[in-house]
């Protein structure tokens, strides 16, 4: 009888032990916060129609389509995008549009030249509001930053957060230093587009999923300078229907 009745307490101490460890198991763990805050810009990436597929994660943000910049601690936009903000949800805000400061770091200015270049494009769609100015010391929104983006990019783009411009350009300088002087700009002029906003016009056939045209500027536009994948061989000058896109956007 004893030794049963020790059998039988040695058998109800495991149960117990297996039961505890069962429970602690399952105890739930608090999720980092910056993992939580990292899964809801992928979610609205996917959100404005980039397939998963095509995040690249890099670091302290993330990457789609070679060019465009998300931030992991970006302002999320409120709501779901609308069709008046041009695929992304997020517009620069009415006060900031007015003059969106540029400031070329030490390691662009062999280039300033061709900032200016893409500034005054911008600045030259009279019916806009949206203006840049270039900015030497002081406060600035953008930054345009030489860095190695590796063979066949450019240049990256951040879109609009919180109401003001992306803040980052990164310039492939070495990789574009040989192109003309039309092309060097038109690569600049092409990532303040995405600063404001403005996504790939050939998102569709490029392959970066869905998206939402811009009211009475839809379809495609050969000789728009916001196509994407067109590194060294794009438009130099913003089109018509470019022009028209930032109007609507911006009137």
């Amino acid at each position: 009888m004893n030794k049963n009745l020790k059998n039988f307490t040695f058998i109800a101490l495991a149960a117990i032990m297996i039961a505890s460890c069962s429970k602690t198991k399952e105890t739930p763990v608090n999720p980092d916060p910056q993992t939580q805050k990292s899964d809801k810009v992928i979610a609205y990436i996917e959100s404005l129609g980039f397939p998963a597929s095509a995040i690249v994660d890099n670091g302290d943000h993330y990457v789609v389509e070679e060019d465009i910049i998300f931030s992991k601690n970006m302002v999320i936009p409120a709501g779901q995008p609308k069709t008046e903000q041009f695929y992304t949800g997020s517009l620069v805000n009415a006060t900031n549009k007015r003059n969106i400061r540029v400031k070329v770091d030490p390691s662009m200015t062999s280039m300033n030249a061709e900032v200016t270049s893409a500034v005054n494009q911008w600045n030259g769609i009279a019916a806009s509001t949206v203006r840049f100015s270039i900015v030497t010391t002081g406060t600035y929104d953008i930054l345009i930053k030489d860095e190695n983006l590796g063979n066949g990019v450019c240049g990256q783009g951040t879109f609009p957060s919180g109401g003001a411009a992306g803040n980052l350009i990164k310039i492939n300088k070495a990789y574009i230093a040989a192109n003309s002087f039309a092309q060097r700009q038109r690569t600049i002029t092409h990532e303040l587009g995405h600063n404001i906003s403005l996504r790939h016009t050939n998102w569709s056939s490029i392959g970066e999923g869905t998206a939402t045209p811009v009211p009475g500027v839809g379809g495609t536009d050969a000789a728009s300078l916001m196509n994407g994948g067109q590194c060294n061989s794009g438009a130099t000058v913003l089109s018509a229907k470019d022009i028209q896109a930032t109007v609507a956007l911006y009137p």
